[in-house]
Formats: C-alpha cells, sequence, structure tokens
C-alpha cells in the first residue's frame, strides 16, 4: 500500500470514529458480549469450511498485497526490451548472467527457458499452465475472505436474537432488559463493519493485486517468446506497449550506448586501413594520373 492509500485510510478511519463520537460516548458502542458472539462465529464457520493451511496462505497472501509492492508494467516492458539486445549482441545464453538479478519468480524461471534453449511451443505451454494454476490459487484466497464477508452479519445477527431472547426474558426487570439491549445493537452493528470494512476489502485488495500480477506474467511471457524468436527490439517494443495504457506507453527505446553500459559490452573495433589502400601511384582512387608534357 502506498503512501497516498495510507493517508487516505487515515481519514476515512478518522472521519468514520468521528460519526460515532457526535452521539456521545464511545463505550457505549462497545459489547463484549456481542463482539465475542460475531468474532467467535466467523471464525468457527470458517474453521469449519476450510483447514488451517489454507487459512494460513490466505494470511500470507494478504500481508505480502500489503506490504510489498508490484512492479509496474512499464518497468517490466523495459527491461525485456534492455534483454532483447542484450540476446541479439551476446546470444540467448548471455541471459543466464542476469537470471539471478531479476526479483520476479516468474521472469526468472522464464530466462531459464531461455538459456536451456526450449522451443516456444514448450515456453508458452509451461508459462501459462502456471499462470493458471496461480489464478486458481489467488481466487480460493478471496473466496474464503468473500464467505467470511458473508458470516459476519449473519453472526451478528444471531447475537441481535440473543440480546432479544434475554430481554424478554427479562420482561419486568429493568436491570435485565438493560443489560440484553446492547447485546441485540451491536451485535448487528459489528457483523456489518467487520464484513464491509475488513472481509469484503481484503477479498478486493487480492483480487485487485492478482490481476496486476497476471497482467505482468503476461507481458512477460510474450516478450520472452519473442526474444526466442529473435524479433527486433523495436517491434518487441511496440507490441509490450500494447498491454499497457496509453498514457503510460512513454518508453523509448534504449540507446546502444545505455545497453553497452548496462551489460559490459565493449564495441567491436574498426579493421585499421592499410596504407594506401583506396589510392593509385600517382594521388587519390579514381583519379588518373596527369600526363607528362615533357619540356617546353
Amino acid at each position: 500500500m502506498n503512501k497516498k492509500n495510507l493517508f487516505g485510510l487515515f481519514l476515512c478511519v478518522l472521519i468514520f470514529f468521528v460519526g460515532f463520537s457526535l452521539q456521545g460516548n464511545l463505550g457505549m458502542y462497545f459489547n463484549l458480549a456481542g463482539c465475542l458472539i460475531v468474532i467467535g462465529g466467523t471464525l468457527g464457520a470458517t474453521l469449519v469450511c476450510y483447514r488451517v493451511e489454507q487459512l494460513k496462505i490466505v494470511s500470507s497472501v494478504l500481508v505480502a498485497s500489503y506490504r510489498s509492492r508490484v512492479k509496474e508494467p512499464e518497468e517490466i516492458v523495459e527491461l525485456l526490451v534492455d534483454l532483447s539486445v542484450k540476446s541479439r549482441f551476446k546470444g540467448i545464453l548471455s541471459l543466464e548472467e542476469d537470471e539471478s538479478e531479476t526479483t520476479i519468480l516468474f521472469l526468472r524461471r522464464a530466462l531459464g527457458f531461455l538459456v536451456d534453449r526450449l522451443p516456444a511451443e514448450y515456453i508458452r505451454e509451461s508459462l501459462t499452465t502456471e499462470m493458471y494454476f496461480f489464478k486458481m490459487r489467488r481466487e480460493d484466497c478471496e473466496r474464503v475472505l468473500r464467505n467470511m464477508a458473508s458470516f459476519a452479519p449473519s453472526f451478528g445477527l444471531a447475537g441481535s436474537v440473543v440480546g432479544l431472547i434475554g430481554m424478554l426474558a427479562g420482561v419486568g426487570d429493568t436491570e435485565s432488559i438493560l443489560k440484553t439491549v446492547p447485546i441485540a445493537l451491536t451485535s448487528t452493528l459489528y457483523g456489518v463493519v467487520l464484513s464491509n470494512f475488513f472481509f469484503s476489502p481484503f477479498a478486493t485488495i487480492i483480487e485487485e493485486r492478482t490481476n496486476q500480477e497476471l497482467l505482468l506474467q503476461k507481458i512477460i511471457m510474450e516478450g520472452v517468446i519473442a526474444i526466442e524468436s529473435e524479433m527486433d527490439p523495436r517491434l518487441l517494443e511496440h507490441k509490450l506497449k500494447s498491454f499497457i495504457t496509453p498514457s503510460s506507453r512513454h518508453i523509448k527505446l534504449v540507446s546502444l550506448e545505455r545497453i553497452q553500459e548496462r551489460f559490459n559490452i565493449r564495441p567491436k573495433k574498426a579493421a585499421p586501413q592499410r596504407p594506401g589502400a583506396g589510392e593509385g601511384a600517382s594521388g587519390p582512387a579514381g583519379r588518373e594520373p596527369l600526363p607528362d608534357k615533357g619540356p617546353g
């Protein structure tokens, strides 16, 4: 999450709690019994549906979604164009040097296919299969959170029913009614807040993150296959630009000097010209010798 999102989130949470405080003491919105009913019921239903290992995966993916930054498509396009130019200078096997420098596991594996000289059909099939199951795993994580979002309001309603039962059981006892009414009202509040302020946004952030990473993987797959077919770097650049928005298509083809500096490629020296090459015995090439006019 970038700084703008964090600032916006802090501001919105502040406004959210200010709305509660305008009615008086914030403490009247807290009820331990209602909180335990909603949280305990939601987590219990989730454990009935999913294994603990699956829930650990969901938490890991969620933490990574907020902590780690996804590379921009423009960065991947620029890197692939650089690699394409390098492969034309030093050959595909030279890309093995960059395999350990890439921070994206998918790109590293794709470069490994290039170094191993695997055919384009196998590369496309392998990377497409990996993308498919990556999407399936992420959809499973998203499904867990969406189900939790549907469980929370239901258990909020269950807490309200518990409060109403206690209130009806204490008819005629003012003290008993005052104790059970907060349970009935706050339980529904907790269920709605947990569902719409936490679980549903968590599922959406995983979905958004997955779509971003799938776009990068698609760009990498097409770029690697183009490098394998020795496509011209300028054509590769135009092809990969079609995956990004028009406002982001400001990438320029890298200069030869930049490629030589980045990959430590020394330019070939021109062959020295032989002395007198291209010149005749009496002057420059293509010029007839002057006739000897003799004395006078």
